[in-house]
């Protein structure tokens, strides 16, 4: 998909105004990136404007996203990536959604990135991650892995053996508390439960691309 200097009917003064009202967001991108990253929202919408749909970037547009820009794989996680992004779950990534999801998945601190995996793995409102999330988590991730005929006896080993180091107050199941004491000792536990950041290499190639020149064209 090409990225213009002017998509899916949006002007210059649109896109100023649009940035304006970003400025106050807590992100890590200064103007000119906002811009960038806005207009490639824009270009991503396009199929949607086409359609008189303006709410935002649905579900399926933004997987396809994750999978075709960032390389992630995993349905399951992207779906709970869409969620950690769709702040106010209306089912749409709004613009400001849109970068300040970005802002921490390119640039986020070590403590931007820890509330953002827990929310990832995090989704069913009760405040905690449960043995049986878990469960589902690592299953989803290790299954199409693994070669043994029944392998919930080694995931269930796993869970316990997640709970053992990240389960601060023993109560079988990992708060917010806990999940962020046990990867500040181990940085390596901040995937634990599945990749759901984009690797280096995919921010870097992103980053080159988008935040070039932003009167030239990209292709995505």
């Amino acid at each position: 998909m090409s990225l213009k200097r002017l998509m899916c009917g949006i002007d210059l003064r649109d896109l100023k105004k649009v940035v304006t009202a970003l400025s106050k967001a807590a992100t890590h991108f200064n103007q000119n990136e906002m811009e960038c990253l806005v207009k490639l929202f824009y270009s991503f919408m396009e199929k949607g404007c086409e359609q008189g749909i303006q709410e935002g970037l649905d579900r399926s547009e933004f997987r396809n996203i994750l999978h075709s820009v960032f390389g992630m794989t995993d349905d399951m996680l992207m779906n709970r990536v869409f969620g950690a992004f769709d702040k106010d779950n209306d089912n749409h990534i709004s613009t400001r959604e849109w970068v300040e999801g970005l802002s921490i998945f390119l640039r986020g601190t070590f403590e931007e990135k820890v509330k953002y995996c827990y929310q990832v793995y995090y989704l069913n409102g009760d405040g905690y991650i449960s043995q049986d999330e878990m469960f589902d988590m690592l299953k989803n991730s290790l299954l199409k892995h693994s070669v043994e005929e029944d392998p919930d006896e080694g995931i269930k080993e796993l869970v316990e053996i997640a709970l053992k180091k990240m389960d601060y107050d023993n109560d079988g199941k990992l708060s917010y508390e806990d999940f962020e004491r046990a990867v500040k000792k181990d940085h390596l536990l901040l995937e634990v439960f599945g990749p759901c950041l984009p690797e280096i290499e995919k921010c870097l190639e992103f980053e080159t691309l988008v935040f070039r020149d932003i009167n030239n064209e990209f292709q995505l």
